[in-house]
């Protein structure tokens, strides 16, 4: 074990493990799991495993502009919006199996007098510096413009659409005044300057702190992507930061002076793991201060990497100055989850929603965990695919796990009426198995303290395949026509590999753990394996004359038309977008009525129909107006087979000048429009998907 490694877990009396607070201003996608919930539960499960005394809190995110923002666009109050979405999103942790001991809300009174505790404390201590400055304000909707009420130009990236607390683009951090042609979300004004007073954090106070915290003392055990970008925001030089806000949702500035204003969310949020603990003690008759303020405690905060900047400088600095609690000793930070080569947005709905996907794949909660971590972001963005999500489960999860389980379990059954055979002599083969079994705990445990949790979940996979190559050389269904009593061992050390699978795998593919241990009929009060180290301690996971269950599947096979289901929906989804940003084209000059009385329009048929050679565009026409049948060229080729409009109904301009295209002379004008999937459609007011606006060509 690498010795940063032993030093750690030697001097942990106890651990505090947070999740990032979820905005509840939307349900839970794909890139929230995969940067922070699942492999914060499946280091908190391996935690406890190993007899760990362990604490994981988290809770919903209820305050700041987002919320305010979403709740402004549904024409409903901020606590609708919290308490819908807390709803939605606790609900969906319980089913997908986060673990947290306690799951707050910000909007919890205890919370509320945590976090101007606090401030309190902070503003007593002189911690906090007292300014007027000039922030923008919306003249229109009478307020000022925090954080994403407002949008411009990067100053770093010239991005256009850059918010005013940060750009999505190039990840710098702003302030609303840097941008460049602000403009305001509420009401799409050009905001004006005024001046309000707030106080700030001086930040710059504590950069010889976070140097030597950080740059120096974290250097070797700190995620690259964690420590570069500290090290960036360090040597840039730290500035002070406001922690109030110009709001109406919120937690009341606790001052004098305070009235109208909010604590910063960024301040109060953090706090939210603290308020959560004691709520989490208090449920539980605990006392919260050792998990918080005891030298001897780990704490480790998983987050996205958006969140570096708050929960590796910001939260710290906040920490440090108040003066009774403990610095985290790791932040384990992921970067970002894409979705099929586009980054996952909310606001656009393109995302993998949870509780969509707990709907529609029922039981299945432990692929989408395996295949979130096989795919983690851990140093770098990755992509998530529907075909990889299949592939994942197919090709590992129920041809190697799967299959290796089943066929130890159906011939146990087969050979032993379900009883565990007594082994008689152990080959150099088996030996060696076993001992490689023993291996694995080891293995794995040195990759989750690193929080290589891909790393993590490979090695346990390694562990089904060395069980899956064990059986296909020792050939059990072979072997049992001429010596019984070596298929007994052979099965007897199977069945020590299923078992070590079934602890194993529990951080990982808990609902599969569950369930194995139900067929192998191994439960802690049963006095058999119930931790991580049973499985390199003991000599014998599963005894002889155990007696296990029938044989169940982990796991089903996914069909291509299931993918397919989510590849529909997803393009559906990207052509929703480009429709809502579709410009309407303009109103042309106005007419009067005289030249509109010169527009002769007729219900016609179509007769006939041919595609005009050597062109992609042009058809060529017989219709019967009603007062000749007269040939019309139309531009309708790329949409439409000629012998699928034949009889077809349509609406004619008839008293159009002729025009000669391509030498065929066109007598008159078909009238179209398209649909919302760009498609022209004949103009027909019972016509399917044709929107308001489209010009009539």
């Amino acid at each position: 074990m690498p010795e940063i490694i032993k030093n750690a877990l030697s001097k942990a009396s106890r651990y505090t493990v947070t999740a990032a607070l979820p905005y509840t201003n939307g349900p839970i996608h794909i890139g929230h799991l995969a940067g922070v919930y699942v492999p914060a539960d499946i280091y908190v499960r391996y935690l406890r495993l190993k007899g760990q005394d362990v604490v994981f809190v988290g809770g919903s995110d209820e305050h700041g502009v987002a919320i305010s923002m979403k709740a402004k666009k549904e024409g409903v109050t901020p606590k609708d919006i919290i308490d819908k979405y807390h709803g939605i999103i606790k609900k969906s942790f319980e089913e997908f199996g986060i673990t947290f001991d306690n799951y707050s809300r910000t909007s919890a009174p205890i919370h509320h007098q945590t976090a101007s505790d606090f401030f309190k404390k902070l503003y007593d201590q002189g911690d906090f510096i007292e300014e007027t400055t000039a922030q923008l304000y919306d003249e229109e909707a009478k307020q000022f413009l925090a954080d994403r009420f407002v949008i411009g130009t990067c100053p770093k990236c010239g991005h256009e659409e850059a918010y005013g607390d940060q750009c999505e683009n190039c990840g710098s951090s702003l302030n609303a005044t840097d941008l460049i042609n602000p403009k305001s979300t509420i009401t799409g004004g050009i905001p004006t300057l005024k001046e309000t007073k707030h106080w700030f954090l001086p930040l710059d106070r504590y950069e010889d702190f976070l140097r030597k915290w950080i740059l120096e003392g974290h250097k070797s055990d700190w995620k690259p992507n964690v420590y570069g970008q500290c090290k960036s925001w360090i040597d840039g030089g730290l500035e002070p930061r406001a922690v109030t806000r110009d709001l109406d949702w919120g937690i009341p500035v606790p001052v004098k002076g305070g009235e109208g204003k909010v604590l910063y969310v960024w301040f109060d949020a953090p706090i939210g793991y603290i308020s959560s603990t004691k709520e989490w003690a208090e449920k539980n008759g605990k006392d919260w201060e050792p998990y918080w303020k005891s030298e001897d405690t780990k704490l480790v905060h998983f987050i996205g990497k958006d969140n570096i900047v708050f929960h590796c400088i910001i939260f710290p600095a906040i920490l440090k100055a108040h003066g009774d609690y403990i610095l985290p000793d790791n932040v384990p930070a992921n970067e970002f989850l894409n979705l099929e080569g586009n980054k996952l947005s909310t606001s656009k709905n393109w995302a993998v929603w949870l509780h969509e996907y707990l709907e529609e794949f029922p039981d299945m909660q432990d692929v989408l965990r395996y295949t979130l971590t096989a795919n983690a972001p851990e140093t770098k963005d990755n992509d998530f695919t529907w075909k990889d999500f299949q592939a994942r489960n197919n090709n590992e999860l129920v041809a190697i796990f799967g299959n290796f389980i089943n066929r130890v379990v159906v011939l146990t059954q087969k050979y032993y009426d379900g009883m565990v055979p007594e082994p008689l002599h152990f080959s150099e083969v088996d030996q060696t198995t076993l001992q490689e079994l023993r291996k694995f705990p080891q293995t794995i445990s040195d990759s989750l303290e690193r929080y290589r949790f891909r790393e993590a979940g490979q090695e346990l996979m390694n562990l089904a395949r060395l069980g899956n190559k064990y059986l296909a050389d020792e050939e059990p269904w072979k072997v049992i026509k001429q010596d019984e009593e070596r298929v007994k061992t052979i099965m007897f050390v199977a069945l020590q590999i299923a078992t070590g699978l079934a602890i194993l795998s529990e951080p990982f593919l808990p609902f599969t753990s569950t369930k194995l241990k139900t067929i192998l009929n191994t439960t802690s009060n049963k006095g058999e394996v119930s931790n991580w180290q049973d499985v390199s301690h003991k000599e014998t996971l599963l005894p002889s004359n155990h007696k296990i269950g029938k044989s169940e599947l982990l796991f089903r096979k996914i069909e291509d038309d299931e993918i397919q289901a989510q590849l529909d929906k997803l393009e559906a989804t990207k052509k929703a977008n480009e429709n809502e940003n579709k410009a309407v084209m303009p109103q042309k000059d106005t007419i009067n009525f005289d030249d509109f009385t010169k527009i002769d329009m007729r219900v016609g048929t179509i007769l006939e129909a041919e595609k005009m050679p050597k062109t992609k565009k042009l058809m060529v026409l017989k219709v019967d107006t009603g007062i000749d049948k007269r040939t019309i060229v139309s531009g309708i080729a790329e949409s439409f087979e000629p012998q699928d409009i034949v009889g077809k109904k349509v609406t004619v301009l008839v008293n159009l000048a002729p025009r000669a295209l391509r030498g065929v002379e066109s007598e008159g004008m078909i009238l179209m429009t398209e649909n919302t999937d760009g498609k022209l459609v004949f103009l027909n007011p019972d016509e399917e998907n044709v929107g308001n606006g489209e010009s009539i060509n």
